[in-house]
Order: structure tokens, then sequence, then C-alpha cells
């Protein structure tokens, strides 16, 4: 047996050590093939029962912003607005509809189907994987990612899913990141202090 490769540190700094939270953007488009691009790598990464539950809406136009911007706090709006793509992470309550497709291998639509406290928490649980999912494949991509909550759902779902099963949960601005807005970056915890070894 061999050991996997590892990313080298040019790939770690742009997933992990030096990527930042954006809150100014450059003006510059992000092109809707760069979108499709960011979601076909983060539908590889893990789901229970490889479930995928997250749905994303990306709002690219002045008409999505104003209908999105009457759900955002006031700290997040200029931030919001100016930001070339704002992606809703959603997850649809009846994912397990597309169960016979994605895990067909076993009846798992069934376990879930019938079981409606199971199914709000494995939507929400894998949506927000997904959602964090996201992040990293917009940084692997060359995209800078701004992930925030500070909006009003409901309002958010009355604007984009009514009539639908979907449920947002958190945003993602996207686009080309400007350093000037950038703050200082806040401390993390060590390792003895967010883990143990048993």
């Amino acid at each position: 047996m061999t050991d996997r490769p590892t990313l080298d540190d040019q790939a770690l700094d742009i997933l992990f050590r030096e990527a930042r939270t954006q809150n100014k953007w450059q003006d510059r488009q992000v092109p809707d093939s760069k979108l499709e691009e960011v979601y076909n790598l983060l539908k590889f990464a893990p789901t229970s029962a490889n479930a995928s539950p997250a749905r994303f809406v990306f709002i690219r136009t002045s008409e999505g912003k104003a209908r999105l911007k009457p759900a955002l706090s006031a700290g997040n709006m200029e931030k919001t607005m100016t930001a070339p793509v704002i992606a809703i992470v959603a997850h649809d309550m009846a994912f397990y509809d597309k169960l016979p497709f994605l895990f067909p291998h076993a009846d798992a639509r069934s376990w879930f189907a019938s079981t409606p406290a199971l199914a709000e928490t494995t939507a929400f649980r894998n949506g927000t994987l997904q959602g964090a999912y996201l992040i990293l494949a917009a940084r692997a991509a060359g995209l800078d990612a701004g992930p925030m909550s500070g909006f009003d759902n409901a309002k958010v779902d009355e604007a984009f899913f009514a009539g639908t099963t979907w449920k947002s949960n958190f945003l993602v601005n996207l686009g080309y990141g400007d350093p000037e807005g950038l703050f200082p970056r806040s401390p993390r915890l060590s390792f003895d202090e967010a883990a143990r070894l048993e």
C-alpha cells in the first residue's frame, strides 16, 4: 500500500490558510460557466445516502438582487448588493423523492418519506454540508466567498421558494474579492482547545 498524495502548500493556502471571508468585491462578473464548474465539483462530496438535499439559487441580476434585498440585515446590505453573485443555499424538504435515482441499491426513499423528523434533520444537516462544500469548491475554482446568515429566512423563502419544498439555510456571496475590504484575521482555537484524542 502507498500513501495517497496530498495537496501542495499553494492548494492548502487557497482552500484554507490564506482564504478569507470577503466583504468587498472587484467590479468583475462571474460567468455562468464558472458557477456550473463550482457545482460540478461540490456535487461529488459526501452526503447521507447520497441524498444531496442542497439546492442553490445563484442570483446574478439586478432583478434577483431586488427581490433579495428586503430580507437582508443592514450590516450585510452593501457587501451583498455589490457581490457579483449571491448563492442562496437551500435544502429540499422532499429530497427523498430523488433517492430512487441517487441511491438505487436500496429503498432509501421509504426511510425518510414516512419519518418527517428524520427527513427534516437529514435535509438540514446535509444541505449545510453541501453549502460548506460550495465554499471550498468556489475557492478551488478561483472565486472568493463570503458566507453569511444575516438575513430573514422567511422573507427569502417567500420571495424565491413559495409553493415549493425548498427552504433557505444561508447565503454565500461569490466573486473576486477586494483585499481592501478584509478585516484582520480573527484567532482560531488550537488543536488542544477544540479536540481530544480518545
